[in-house]
């Protein structure tokens, strides 16, 4: 028997991969429609959003969202992955002062141009480019914009270390942005540990770690499950009653001076049924006769 449908907030463990997160989680609640969003690295702990039952269609809409990581970086050496994993290929023993290490730090905030890492598990051809480097394969990667929206340092115990809080867009490499400070300040510079604390607007305060789970009841198991409605929590309602209700559960168009509605094109919405439950994503495109709500993805 399959438990529940939902959002599960994980707090990740080091040593373990984003899908064997997954793995463990469809044992843990008997289903094989289990997904996630946003992939971290094995040596990063902390948010990781899985998609449990229905709520793995959601996967494909969730990969923008802005996230919120803690990282601990290193200054005064280089790796080959940018972390600590790597080879480390280069130590400076002459560190900058903490003020030089502040003000880059800030410079850091906005929107700029990053290349992704090779040793990411982001895709070129089909291929990985980790998979790539293992290789020994560099290849060339296209820039792509990122947005910084806030980033501090704060000094440790350890004078080569600082740890960082940073607020980015989706698809920002922390490991990347800890190398590029390194190389603005001179001295190399890795991410040596790294914790994500927000994704999807969901807080680590709300994650539960894996050992607990495997712990839990049956009846349990369901209580953990946030409504998949939460992740369009920013999306306006349309409640959809009789009629219009039938023909969108159908597949049909639902047009807007029908309905007597005035959503812009291409926004997304999420769409109510009678009983005031959520049972789809729905989306406002244009017709040749007129504008009018189609849903893009049912969760019932």
């Amino acid at each position: 028997m399959q438990n529940g449908n939902g959002v599960l907030i994980i707090n990740k463990h080091k040593g373990c991969t984003s899908h064997d997160i997954v793995n463990m989680v469809r044992r843990i609640y008997n289903t094989k429609q289990v997904g996630h969003a946003g992939t971290l690295d094995p040596d990063a702990e902390g948010v990781l959003v899985v998609l449990v039952g229905n709520a793995a269609k959601a996967c494909e809409y969730l990969s923008g969202g802005t996230k919120k990581y803690r990282a601990l970086m290193r200054l005064g050496v280089t790796s080959d992955t940018e972390d600590a994993s790597g080879i480390l290929t280069f130590v400076d023993t002459a560190l900058p002062d903490k003020d030089k290490v502040f003000s880059v730090v800030d410079s850091f905030l906005g929107k700029s141009m990053q290349t992704p890492p090779m040793y990411s598990a982001l895709k070129v051809g089909g291929q990985k480019l980790c998979d790539l480097a293992r290789d020994g394969k560099v290849i060339e990667r296209a820039e792509r914009e990122i947005e910084i929206f806030a980033i501090s340092a704060k000094e440790t115990d350890v004078p080569k270390n600082y740890i960082l809080d940073i607020h980015c867009s989706g698809g920002t490499y922390i490991r990347t942005i800890c190398a590029d400070i390194g190389q603005k300040l001179g001295c190399g510079g890795i991410m040596s540990e790294l914790c994500r604390v927000e994704a999807c607007g969901f807080d680590i305060s709300q994650a539960v770690k894996i050992d607990t789970l495997k712990n839990m009841s049956a009846d349990e198991l369901p209580t953990l499950l946030i409504p998949t409605e939460s992740l369009f929590a920013d999306l306006s309602v349309l409640t959809l009653e009789g009629f219009y209700e039938k023909l969108c559960k159908n597949g049909c168009e639902i047009y807007q001076k029908k309905i007597g509605t005035n959503y812009k094109i291409n926004q997304r919405l999420r769409l109510h049924d009678s009983q005031n439950r959520f049972f789809a994503l729905g989306e406002v495109r244009d017709y040749p006769d007129g504008s009018a709500v189609k849903a893009i993805k049912f969760f019932e």
